[in-house]
C-alpha cells in the first residue's frame, strides 16, 4: 500500500465530503459550531481554488483516504492562515500521512506569504494535538479569527 500527497480535484469532492462526515461523529464533533456543517464540505476544489488557499488529498492505492488544507484566517490577520479540514479515515491512521500532510500544508502556506498558522480543534482527538504538538504549534488561550466553529474548545498557533 502506497499512500500518496496530492492537490485535490474536482473528482475528490464527494470522497471528502464522506470522510468529514464519517470521521468528525467520532469525536462528537457535529452540528453547527464544527466544520462538518460548512457549506464548503460538499464543494472542497472550488473553496480551496481561491487566492492564498490549497487543499491536499491523501490516497491509498488511489483511493482517497484523507485529506487536509490551509486558506487565509476568516477574520484574522492578513499574515495568518488556518489549518483546515485536516481529516484521515482510520486506515490511514498511525502510517506517517498526518506528518506528510502537515508539512505540505505548511510549505504551501509559507509559499502564500503567510507567517502564520492557526487551527483549532475539539478535546478528545488526542492523536491529532499530538500531531499538531510535533509539528511545533503552540496552544494559545483563545480563538482567533471568525471561523465561525464555536463548537471547537482547543486552539494553536505556529509560525512559520
Amino acid at each position: 500500500m502506497t499512500l500518496r500527497i496530492r492537490p485535490i480535484e474536482a473528482r475528490d469532492d464527494a470522497d471528502v465530503a464522506l470522510i468529514i462526515r464519517t470521521v468528525m461523529p467520532e469525536f462528537g464533533a457535529v452540528g453547527s459550531g464544527f466544520a462538518i456543517s460548512d457549506p464548503e464540505v460538499d464543494w472542497m476544489s472550488r473553496a480551496y481554488a481561491a487566492l492564498r488557499s490549497a487543499y491536499f488529498v491523501v490516497e491509498d492505492d488511489g483511493v482517497v483516504v484523507g485529506g487536509g488544507g490551509v486558506a487565509p484566517l476568516s477574520g484574522g490577520p492578513d499574515d495568518t492562515c488556518e489549518l483546515r479540514k485536516m481529516y484521515f479515515l482510520p486506515l490511514a491512521r498511525g502510517r506517517g500521512a498526518g506528518a506528510a500532510l502537515m508539512e505540505r500544508c505548511l510549505e504551501a502556506a509559507r509559499g502564500f506569504g503567510f507567517r502564520q498558522c492557526y487551527l483549532e480543534t475539539l478535546a478528545g482527538m488526542d492523536a491529532a494535538m499530538k500531531l499538531y504538538d510535533r509539528s511545533g504549534f503552540e496552544r494559545i488561550v483563545g480563538p482567533l479569527g471568525a471561523t465561525g466553529h464555536g463548537g471547537c474548545n482547543t486552539f494553536y498557533l505556529r509560525a512559520l
